[in-house]
């Protein structure tokens, strides 16, 4: 007996996550560090610093204190030097990942400081500390004993948010990734 029916023949294709190829996540987060002061602010601030600081160098050069002329220049290279560090942290971001079989964790710091973690989503707890005042203060994954802060340079409103969302994924996940 043959049937007639021509999409017998084709056979069901279902994606299944291999070692090779790993699940895709349905929520995923790259934290960075808010800087308010950018390049151009950077430059004029420096260069206000250095007029300044040179005009005031000047004046007690005049009269008579000029070891005080390059304290004043020091002054100027202390700041620079100040804000350079933070601009190298600013160049840190955690990056997280959430599918229905695994969370992942990625903490890239400053200079080669990079930390990646992988927690399975059915034994991870979301823990929020809230202050009336101040709103979301700190934000944790917590995984049989294993604690990761996450968010920590944050606002407090951008942490509130951030907080929401990740608990939303985290249920998710739990649930099989289908109430995304």
């Amino acid at each position: 007996m043959q049937d007639d029916n021509p999409k017998a023949d084709q056979t069901a294709k279902v994606s299944v996550p291999t070692a090779d190829q790993p699940e895709k996540p349905f929520f995923s987060a790259v934290l960075t560090p808010y800087r308010s002061l950018g390049p151009h602010g950077f430059l004029t601030l420096m260069i206000c610093l250095g007029v300044i600081s040179f005009i005031a160098g000047l004046v007690f050069l005049s009269i008579g204190a000029w070891p005080v002329f390059g304290f004043f220049g020091l002054d100027v290279l202390l700041v620079w030097a100040a804000f350079k560090l933070n601009y190298s942290s600013a160049h840190a971001y955690e990056e997280i990942e959430i599918s229905a079989s695994e969370i992942v964790i990625r903490k890239v710091g400053p200079g080669k400081r990079n930390t990646e973690l992988r927690f399975n989503p059915v034994w991870v707890r979301l823990s929020v500390t809230r202050l009336k005042d101040e709103g979301v203060t700190k934000i944790a994954l917590i995984s049989r004993g294993d604690t990761v802060e996450v968010g920590n340079f944050l606002n407090p409103d951008d942490r509130t948010s951030f907080a929401g969302a990740l608990g939303n994924a985290l249920h998710s996940a739990k649930s099989g990734g289908f109430h995304v």
